[in-house]
């Protein structure tokens, strides 16, 4: 799988398919498409924007414990690069979660209990990445989503990141990328293959996620992942992205007394 094209784009169901799955216990992700129409895409996208306006008015600068991440857009005007909970903040997106062909997923996490994060972790996120001058958030360095358990003295529990691709992203122009099968590597690897964060460059065994607006990604939260700077500055590099987690194990929500995670201490440093 070096372009693309190498992979399978599946359809997602109410169930999973024996291929699909047979897939992502070898390579650790999956891609889905159509998953949201253009004009459900649209409306998403108006939830955020006023989830956004919500938020740049009252000042917010945290979520549950969670650090909002602002910037500038192509026009100099602030916005929410990294949002937190967004489900929290609009009934459209609260809907969303709901989507119940978000449970044929569950299967996936091998563990009993599964379910939508939507109280937990960062809930559903929102990121908004723009290359301008001066950007704050035009990528992110690889990372693997189970770092955060490993912070807190726990054992890696199982957890799938679901993201939908508000934006239609070419491989030419930044976006996903995966190593797959790294989801099956040791504890040591998942620590220390990379740095995180800080590596933000070409791996050989990198796979570009190429996505059409609206399609539905799963990853393998042991899994190596990045998202690539676009080449391309201004409109041109904008790319919007809600990532949600499904999880299992006991059920841990954040409210607002929620300390702030050590490992988003460092949010500031992405971009």
């Amino acid at each position: 799988m070096a372009s693309p094209s190498d992979y399978p784009r599946f359809t997602l169901g109410s169930t999973l398919t024996a291929e699909q799955r047979a897939f992502f216990s070898k390579h650790g992700f999956l891609h889905f498409r159509p998953f949201a129409s253009p004009e459900y895409v649209q409306q998403l996208l108006k939830a955020t924007e006023e989830v956004q306006a919500k938020w740049l008015a009252q000042g917010v600068e945290k979520v549950n414990g969670v650090p909002i991440k602002y910037g500038h857009d192509v026009d100099g005007s602030r916005i929410v690069q990294r949002f937190a909970f967004a489900s929290q903040h609009s009934p459209l997106l609260h809907e969303l979660v709901q989507d119940p062909r978000f449970k044929a997923l569950f299967p996936l996490l091998e563990a009993d209990g599964g379910r939508v994060g939507e109280n937990e972790k960062d809930g559903l996120v929102v990121n908004h990445y723009v290359n301008i001058e001066g950007s704050e958030f035009s990528q992110m360095g690889w990372h693997t989503d189970s770092l955060r358990d490993v912070f807190y003295g726990k054992r890696i529990g199982p957890m799938l990141n679901v993201g939908l691709h508000l934006d239609g992203t070419k491989a030419t122009n930044g976006g996903l990328r995966v190593i797959p099968g790294t989801h099956r590597q040791g504890l040591h690897k998942m620590l220390f293959r990379k740095k995180y964060y800080k590596d933000v460059f070409y791996d050989p065994n990198e796979l570009a996620i190429e996505t059409e607006a609206g399609d539905l990604t799963v990853h393998d939260g042991r899994m190596w992942h990045r998202v690539a700077q676009s080449p391309l500055t201004g409109e041109a590099s904008r790319r919007r992205v809600m990532y949600v987690p499904i999880i299992a194990g006991k059920y841990q929500p954040k409210s607002e007394t929620s300390p702030t995670p050590f490992y988003l201490r460092f949010l500031h440093l992405v971009k």
